[in-house]
């Protein structure tokens, strides 16, 4: 089976998002950004809330908006990754992408079990807190960022029980963030 993952961009205080939803601190340097390419290749399936879905549209349309040779090779990945869209106010979506018919589990289950290499990635959030919540995440992965944003929207949810990771990967990208990669032990 594929494994999940939740991988973000955290302030050192541990907020994905500030108090009014920016994301501005956290934007990758070209190498980061290139370690985000590396590693949306190995995304098999994407699961994502309304939210990260729409911010994300800006892909669908990068030629027209986007010069850059690196932000063009990102945005033919990206569009290749089928994507299951959780949302309750959303009728339709658009590019490789559907709105989810199940619950989370069951949809998650359902991509984990396609015959291919990679990994189901869940983005967003409140998405990843429910997740969480159902122990349905393998890998924890973090960009974390020389900020402190004092409040905001957090990389964990309150936790009802401890979970138990391990360390699998560190390393220093930019010489300014570092990215830490967590296995969940069970």
């Amino acid at each position: 089976m594929l494994p999940v993952i939740y991988s973000m961009s955290v302030s050192l205080d541990g907020f994905i998002a500030g108090p009014d939803g920016d994301i501005s601190w956290g934007a990758p340097d070209a190498e980061q950004f290139r370690l985000h390419i590396e590693q949306t290749r190995d995304i098999a399936a994407y699961v994502a809330g309304r939210g990260v879905y729409q911010d994300m549209l800006v892909w669908e349309t990068a030629e027209q908006t986007m010069p850059g040779e690196a932000e063009l090779e990102f945005a033919r990945i990206w569009r290749a990754i089928p994507k299951v869209v959780f949302s309750r106010t959303l009728h339709s979506v658009t590019g490789n992408a559907r709105l989810a018919t199940d619950d989370l589990a069951t949809e998650v289950d359902r991509l984990r079990r396609r015959p291919c290499e990679g990994v189901v990635s869940i983005g967003g959030a409140g998405l990843a807190a429910a997740a969480i919540a159902e122990d349905l995440i393998d890998e924890y992965r973090q960009f974390v960022c020389p900020s402190i944003l004092g409040n905001g929207t957090p990389y964990f949810p309150p936790l009802a029980q401890p979970l138990d990771l391990r360390l699998i990967e560190s390393r220093i990208v930019s010489s300014r963030v570092v990215y830490l990669r967590y296995q969940r032990m069970r």
